[in-house]
């Protein structure tokens, strides 16, 4: 097993020296990094940890906004815990070591004719620091990532290991899903899968106003449904996904690469680039960007449909609001903006998905609406978000486990109603607080 103490530097990939998140809008010193090969091995790390008086946190590959993997103590590394440990067609499981990218899985599975039901549309993240923090895509029926999940493998605080299904352990595994790293370090998930299917997906402008009066309809009659507002005009972009016979019909090389390069990263990296010297140009520039991406239809397997690749480098927040908020709240929003001075250069993006039944789950409970709000790395987004979290918490929102936000546990108990069963379980499992840090204290209490 690698371990360092840090003493200094700037960090990278197993070394010591500060962490740093995508955004760059969080930093962590850790007094020592490890990074496992193996359950053993990481285990062992957690011992040692424990009788060395440090805290102990796991991080993925930082797309978290929020500290919630930041620690001053043993910061574990996912470098090595990665692979496939096991494929079993005939039940549609798969297990995989928690380390593992979801890129790395998502081609894996695809290699085998397998397919996750639903992902998000970012696949850099680990699958532990994805589902723990409730990443999510868009579905009418089908849940988050972390809802896919069959069975884990849980480190807890004295080192031992737990493994945790709907059969064995299933109060840890019901809340494990989605535990904030506050319950334990996971070394393995199994996933359930599905022989690979085709996904058709339609992406076209609509007005605002037309998405907004048929929002109900479009959730009903698509499996997977979202809508991109580009504020300061009344310009959206749909997408609707939807299982397809085939023949799969990918976008052509050239015609995809302007699309999702040329056009969604290059050229609105310097737009964004742009409104963050002259803020006074941003409408302008909204105005023709919003209208800079056609209409178009193509048919490919679903992680080359759920996903698109993300360069534009931001800071974002994210609430999830019971489903028949969600039209009262966009126009909130929409009007606050118009009546500020506010310029936001990037799009607000709202996806949805059904009820599931874990605990910390941001749908726990209820059909959810997400309405997201971006800034351009380096511009001021204090105002802009707290504007907007005023009026997702108005109608009971819970905010994104990894994306900004200012909520506590006393506000948070409020919208969660299994707040104090999973509260309950990290007094049993981590009493002397192994896994805690400064975030964990804000959102679940000391």
């Amino acid at each position: 097993m690698a371990v360092t103490d840090v003493i200094g530097g700037t960090g990278g990939r197993g070394s010591g020296g500060p962490w740093r998140n995508w955004a760059g809008n969080v930093t962590a010193r850790p007094a020592r990094v490890a990074a496992p090969a193996s359950t053993e091995e990481l285990a062992a790390a957690v011992r040692a940890a424990a009788a060395d008086g440090l805290t102990v946190k796991a991080v993925g590959t930082g797309h978290s906004f929020t500290p919630a993997a930041a620690t001053d103590g043993l910061l574990i590394r996912p470098d090595r815990l990665t692979g496939i440990r096991r494929i079993d067609r005939e039940s549609g499981r798969v297990t995989v070591a928690a380390g593992t990218p979801l890129k790395h899985l998502n081609r894996a599975l695809a290699a085998h004719g397998l397919s996750l039901t639903n992902m998000g549309d970012i696949m850099e993240q680990t699958v532990s620091g994805a589902t723990s923090t409730g990443t999510h895509g868009t579905g009418r029926d089908s849940a988050s990532i972390a809802a896919q999940i069959t069975a884990l493998e849980l480190v807890t605080a004295d080192g031992s290991v737990l493994g945790c299904s709907a059969e064995e352990n299933p109060d840890v595994f019901a809340a494990a899903r989605l535990g904030l790293g506050a319950l334990g370090v996971i070394s393995e998930l199994t996933f359930a899968v599905e022989p690979e299917f085709l996904l058709t997906a339609r992406e076209e402008p609509m007005p605002f106003d037309e998405v907004t009066d048929r929002f109900a309809e479009l959730v009903a009659e698509n499996e997977h449904f979202e809508f991109y507002w580009f504020p300061h005009t009344g310009n959206c972009n749909t997408k609707r996904n939807n299982r397809s016979q085939g023949p799969a019909a990918p976008p052509g090389r050239v015609s995809g690469w302007i699309e999702d390069e040329l056009l969604s990263n290059g050229v609105f990296q310097v737009a964004c680039a742009v409104g963050r010297a002259v803020p006074a140009a941003i409408p302008g520039i909204a105005k023709v960007s919003s209208r800079a991406l056609s209409a178009r239809t193509y048919t490919d397997i679903p992680y080359k449909v759920f996903t698109s690749p993300r360069r534009v480098r931001f800071v974002e927040m994210e609430y999830a609001l019971p489903r028949e908020a969600a039209i009262e709240a966009l126009g909130q929003l929409k009007t606050m903006m118009e009546r500020s001075d506010l310029r936001v250069s990037f799009p607000v993006e709202v996806r949805t998905a059904p009820g599931d039944d874990i605990a910390l789950s941001t749908a726990s409970g209820r059909d959810t609406v997400y309405i997201a709000v971006h800034m351009y790395r380096g511009t001021p987004y204090q105002a802009y978000f707290a504007a907007a979290e005023r009026i997702m918490t108005a109608h009971d929102g819970r905010p994104h486990w990894g994306k900004l936000h200012t909520r506590d546990a006393s506000y948070l108990a409020e919208v969660y109603p299994r707040f104090g069963e999973f509260t309950a379980l990290r007094d049993r499992l981590d009493p002397e607080r192994r896994f805690t840090n400064g975030y964990l204290r804000q959102v679940l209490g000391d």
